[in-house]
């Protein structure tokens, strides 16, 4: 393989797939107060959610440092990649990309550094996407090209079960008028663009979950792709059975987000990432 993928943890990629798609993952931090945790390897998707269950800190956030991207991009120079393209979650939300962009600078190889303008399991499709191009023999012209389309063709959309995550990590975009929310809200957001949006407010989570339900029959007969991500909702199976009866794709993905969105989007947090047709 010429060209080498590497994304972020907050791609929410299992092991298993990154390992079969040989994908870098550069985690981020998540503090819990003065405790910060390296995502993945000092703190487990289970032992995340169990932290948050108890600790009287909601969790925060931070980029990786470039350094962890400029080590990872030299040795897969070094071990023979003609380039690297690193595919990160939108840096509408996140300092990551500009933390691989300064990475890629102290590299010394071809290096591209592309904003996925998405996160959690759609920026996790757009990265096995360019990874089993990549397999395939792919150019890192033409995956930076498929990475650019893929983007500009999926959409994400979550139901929150609270506000207080968001909040707290101030990570709200253009959905601002939500924090004026009662608590019985449930709020709908769009962050297709890369930014949080406001995408609706029902009063229950079953209804919010009827309207990601309907989102996705909307576009019946118009998808190429569609996946699931939850922050370990007790209501995940029907959720999905659901989706399968409103759409002809044969498999739908899904993952448990991990820390990095789930800091933000709190628990309970169902989202679906669809790519359009062209």
């Amino acid at each position: 393989m010429t060209v080498r993928i590497v994304t972020d943890s907050a791609c929410d990629l299992t092991e298993e797939e990154t390992v079969a798609l040989d994908i870098d993952v550069i985690p981020l931090s998540i503090r819990f107060g003065e405790v910060e945790y390296i995502d993945r390897k000092e703190l487990s998707v289970p032992d995340f959610y169990e932290e948050m269950s108890t600790n009287e800190h909601l969790p925060q956030t931070a980029a990786p440092s470039p350094g962890s991207f400029e080590e990872i991009f030299k040795k897969r120079l070094d071990a023979g990649a003609e380039s690297v393209v690193c595919i990160n979650l939108s840096s509408g939300v996140s300092a990551t990309m500009q933390s691989a962009q300064a990475g890629a600078q102290g590299s010394g190889g071809d290096v591209r550094v592309v904003d996925s303008s998405s996160v959690s399991c759609g920026q996790g499709t757009i990265v096995l996407a360019a990874a089993k191009a990549a397999k395939d023999g792919a150019s890192a012209s033409e995956i930076t090209s498929l990475v650019d389309d893929l983007s500009s063709r999926t959409k994400v959309y979550g139901a929150l079960d609270t506000l207080e995550n968001l909040k707290k990590g101030g990570r709200v975009g253009n959905a601002q008028a939500l924090l004026g929310s009662v608590l019985s809200i449930k709020p709908l957001i769009d962050i297709s663009s890369g930014v949080v949006e406001e995408a609706g407010r029902q009063r229950t989570r079953k209804k919010a979950l009827g309207w990601l339900v309907e989102t996705v029959k909307e576009q019946h007969g118009n998808l190429e792709s569609l996946s699931v991500g939850h922050a370990m909702a007790p209501d995940i199976d029907a959720f999905v059975e659901e989706l399968h009866s409103v759409t002809d794709l044969s498999e739908v993905r899904v993952d448990v987000i991990g820390p990095v969105v789930a800091s933000h989007g709190g628990p309970g947090l169902v989202a679906v990432s669809y790519v359009l047709k062209k």
